[in-house]
């Protein structure tokens, strides 16, 4: 498969009672999937899997599936843990319910970097859908570089990097500048979006992007099309805006936002997180 664009990583909202809030979840993949954005991302960090249950799991999947199916668009669905051989079993489960999945880099036992490309190289062997590497080393605690990342894109069965270390490092730029063919490079900190763009990225998978959806497709065709003058200057505006929804822990800012809009019925995310003051709110929302 070919990653090209936005990919809205689903938050999951709650209603008052502390269910998951099926139609409200219905209309925001709709709604970002009428804004453009290539597809969506269920069960990832800003749906706060880790506090779902395993039939609130299945029932996201669901509405997501409908609604990228209806529209043409991909579903990607976050799988997989730091065990390889639970990983494999996660993305058996997976067939004929996602086009892609995104596994994170296998967190807090932190293997050395030839570990990282054997347990993707197990799961690429076994995985009924192509996969999307995780890099996320602030919270996985394992830093994958540039030669590895490299060489997990010549598996057949990898076919992108959601790429989130934080900023623009060496090993970005170095990426970046000598990619495998056909192996996509999907930014994953919404701040440095534009600029991943600037060098070569071919998307990203953004939690911001739940919000003026059409505004990053519109920064992608910007670079692409090579109207730097415009992309530059919205990059920046988007940048601003996606640094205020991370003022506080993911999803927290996003929510709040949301359902100031109207969008969702709660505000609420589950323990250990706590809701986004109205500070961070309200500083996100004179963004918009």
């Amino acid at each position: 498969m070919t990653f090209r664009g936005v990919y809205v990583p689903l938050i999951t909202p709650f209603t008052e009672d502390g269910e998951v809030a099926v139609e409200a979840l219905d209309g925001l993949a709709r709604a970002v999937l009428d804004e453009g954005a290539a597809g969506l991302v269920a069960l990832g960090t800003t749906a706060e899997v880790a506090m779902l249950a395993g039939e609130e799991r299945q029932a996201i999947i669901e509405v997501c599936a409908k609604a990228c199916q209806e529209r043409g668009a991909t579903l990607v669905v976050g799988a997989g843990t730091s065990d390889t051989r639970g990983s494999v079993e996660a993305l058996r489960g997976l067939k004929d319910q996602a086009d892609a999945a995104l596994v994170t880099v296998p967190s807090f036992v932190r293997p050395s970097e030839a570990g990282v490309l054997a347990h993707f190289t197990v799961l690429a062997e076994q995985s009924p859908v192509p996969l999307i590497v995780y890099n996320i080393p602030y919270r996985t605690g394992q830093s994958v570089g540039a030669d590895t990342l490299r060489r997990l894109g010549e598996l057949p069965m990898v076919t992108g990097v959601k790429h989130a270390v934080g900023g623009v490092d060496q090993d970005t730029v170095t990426l970046l500048a000598d990619l495998p063919e056909d192996f996509a490079v999907l930014a994953g900190d919404d701040p440095f979006f534009s600029a991943l763009l600037a060098l070569g990225a071919s998307g990203g998978i953004l939690a911001s992007a739940h919000l003026r959806t059409g505004r990053f497709v519109e920064l992608v065709e910007a670079w692409s099309s090579g109207d730097v003058a415009h992309a530059r200057a919205l990059g920046h505006r988007l940048s601003a805006m996606s640094a205020s929804l991370f003022a506080e822990p993911n999803p927290t800012v996003v929510k709040g936002v949301l359902h100031a809009r109207g969008l969702i019925p709660t505000a609420s995310v589950r323990l250990p997180l706590l809701p986004a003051s109205q500070a961070s709110i309200e500083a996100a929302a004179r963004l918009l």
